[in-house]
C-alpha cells in the first residue's frame, strides 16, 4: 500500500509522543497539557495529511489521537471522545484532513475557479468552485477532485469567502469544531446548506 510504511512510521512517532505526554503529565495542568499535545502530537499528525489522510491505515493514528485525549483528560477507554473534541475544541483526525484540504483550496485559490466563472447563471451552486469533467477514476480520486469536492460542500455561507481567506480559515475551523468528525462521510452527510451562528468578533 502507498502510504502503509508512512502511517506506521507516523504511529511510532506519535506512540513516543504519546508516551511521553503521559510521563509528564502529573507535572503539568490541564492547560499546558493542552499546549504540549499541539506542539508535540497535533503537529506531527497534521504534517503531510492531505497526501494519507484518506488511507485505509489512516484509522490507526486516529486511534491512537483518541487515546491521547483520554491521557490529557483523564477519561475511561470507554467513553466516547467526540464530546470531548468539542470540549476541548481540538480537531480530530478526520476533521483536520477535511481543513487541512480545504486551507489547500484557500492557498492555491489561483488553481481553481469558480461556476460563476463559467457561466453567469443564478443558481444556488454559482458559488462552488467548477468541477472539470473527466472519465478518468485516476484523477476523480485525486487531491485536486477531492479538495473541490469538499469544498462545494461547505455551507454557503462559507464558500462564498473564497476570496477572503483570512475569514474563510476562521469560519472553517469553526465550523468543523462544531462538526466533529469521526470519518469523511460525516462530512459529507452535513447539510451543505446548514445555517450555523459563530462569533468571530
Amino acid at each position: 500500500m502507498l502510504w502503509k510504511e508512512h502511517i506506521i512510521s507516523l504511529a511510532i512517532k506519535l506512540n513516543k509522543a504519546s508516551f511521553a505526554i503521559r510521563a509528564i503529565k502529573p507535572l503539568f495542568n490541564f492547560n499546558v497539557l493542552k499546549m504540549i499535545y499541539y506542539s508535540y502530537f497535533h503537529s506531527v499528525m497534521s504534517y503531510g495529511i492531505i497526501s494519507w489522510g484518506t488511507s485505509h491505515f489512516a484509522i490507526n493514528i486516529f486511534r491512537i489521537q483518541n487515546r491521547m485525549i483520554r491521557t490529557i483528560t483523564n477519561r475511561s477507554k470507554w467513553e466516547s471522545c467526540r464530546p470531548i473534541f468539542k470540549q476541548l475544541q481540538i480537531l480530530t483526525l478526520p476533521g483536520q484532513y477535511v481543513y487541512s484540504l480545504l486551507m489547500f483550496v484557500n492557498k492555491s485559490r489561483e488553481c481553481f475557479i469558480s461556476n460563476s466563472d463559467i457561466h453567469n447563471r443564478n443558481t444556488r451552486y454559482n458559488l462552488n468552485l467548477h468541477l472539470p469533467t473527466t472519465n478518468w477514476k485516476l484523477v476523480q480520486k485525486g487531491l485536486y477532485y477531492l479538495a473541490i469536492n469538499i469544498f462545494n460542500h461547505l455551507p454557503t455561507e462559507i464558500n462564498s469567502l473564497f476570496e477572503d481567506p483570512k475569514h474563510l480559515k476562521i469560519e472553517v475551523r469553526s465550523f468543523l469544531l462544531e462538526h466533529i468528525l469521526y470519518s469523511l462521510e460525516d462530512y459529507y452527510r452535513l447539510t451543505p446548506n446548514e445555517t450555523y451562528y459563530t462569533n468571530t468578533s
